[in-house]
């Protein structure tokens, strides 16, 4: 065993087998918490176990296969043939290395989570407005062949039909791992529509990804935490588009962050929706102290997730889009706009996961 992390999946095993046999023994009068504890213990060993026992296999098939090898009475023919097949075993058991670094690699903690999507129209006016939209657009149309759900929480219009700021939630399996590495300042290049010369503007638009925050992680005392105000909701221009006061305001005392929530007909689904975007928000930004502390001398290579961090480049008269992050550069910004977003996600995440295989071996 060249591999001296190899050793910790051998005691994974035996833990995994002590549970099995604890689960085993079980009774209906267990502890119901205990009982679900060591359950979901299990369920978490379960996939590192059984990758361990296909490496473990891959290993015995190697030991026999060499054994055929020492045999005196082989022809030179078969050995051949043998020698080839333990080659490929070989490369095979080498291949699975990185695998089984990647499952000791700390999980992602949001991993499961819904999204909460943020998009602000940032420099460029009108025009960074309407990037915005189509930002949203092109998300909308990822999360749809995904098999995804976005929601819409909260929104502000601009004169043209762009957005200063527009939130939702995206729900679904797998949505905090595609969407993940969308943090950051998205810049368009092309020639605006109230643009009467055809010159080609820069604009820019920044995007924040949240998770959706459990109701256990973020403590929030409404009566003294909270400041809660209602008023009319207003469209483009800021005119009133409702008679009645149903858009809602909170704003968290102790952290100055304020929510507002007035797509909705309802008072009560707007506060229920500016609640799901401040829990978000102040669970990020108490996870955003953390990381900093623990990781000052070190930044993700695949983006730390800065809001100000320019990740990618959107030029339509070139049909390219560029990841400023991974290098990458596809000439087929039209399919990416209808929201083919999979090559540029597979190669974040590739990037990704290559960084901490690189940080686990430095470990």
């Amino acid at each position: 065993m060249t591999h001296s992390f190899l050793r910790k999946f051998d005691t994974m095993r035996r833990r995994h087998a002590e549970l099995d046999a604890l689960l085993g023994q079980a009774t209906t009068q267990a502890d119901a918490s205990e009982y679900a504890r060591l359950s979901k213990e299990y369920a978490d060993l379960d996939p590192l176990v059984g990758a361990w026992m296909g490496y473990l296999k891959l290993e015995e098939e190697i030991r026999e296969t060499e054994a055929l090898l020492d045999d005196p009475d082989s022809d030179p023919d078969m050995k051949r043939l043998v020698r080839d097949e333990l080659d490929q075993l070989k490369n095979r058991l080498e291949e699975k290395i990185p695998e089984l670094q990647l499952l000791l690699a700390p999980r992602d903690p949001h991993e499961g989570r819904n999204v909460i999507l943020e998009i602000r129209a940032g420099t460029g006016g009108e025009e960074a407005g309407l990037f915005a939209a189509d930002l949203l657009r092109m998300y909308g149309r990822f999360t749809e062949q995904s098999r995804w759900r976005l929601e819409p929480l909260s929104s502000s219009q601009t004169q043209l039909g762009g957005f200063k700021e527009v939130i939702a939630m995206i729900s679904g399996k797998g949505a905090w791992s595609a969407f993940k590495f969308e943090s950051g300042v998205h810049r368009v290049q092309r020639v605006p529509a109230t643009e009467a010369g055809g010159r080609i503007h820069t604009s820019a638009c920044t995007v924040a990804v949240l998770p959706e925050a459990d109701e256990v992680e973020v403590a929030i005392n409404e009566r003294d935490d909270l400041r809660i105000d209602v008023f009319r909701s207003s469209g483009p221009g800021g005119q009133s588009v409702n008679t009645t006061d149903s858009a809602v305001r909170i704003t968290h005392l102790p952290t100055g962050i304020t929510v507002s929530c007035q797509d909705e007909k309802s008072q009560h689904k707007n506060k229920a929706q500016a609640m799901k975007v401040l829990k978000a928000r102040l669970l990020d930004m108490e996870q955003r102290a953390a990381h900093d502390e623990r990781s000052r001398d070190r930044r993700d290579q695949v983006g730390s997730g800065d809001r100000s961090e320019r990740i990618r480049t959107y030029n339509f008269p070139q049909n390219r889009v560029t990841d400023h992050r991974v290098n990458l550069t596809l000439h087929k910004l039209d399919q990416v706009m209808e929201g083919d977003l999979r090559e540029l996600i597979t190669t974040l995440t590739a990037h990704h996961q290559a960084e901490l295989l690189a940080r686990l071996g430095e470990e």
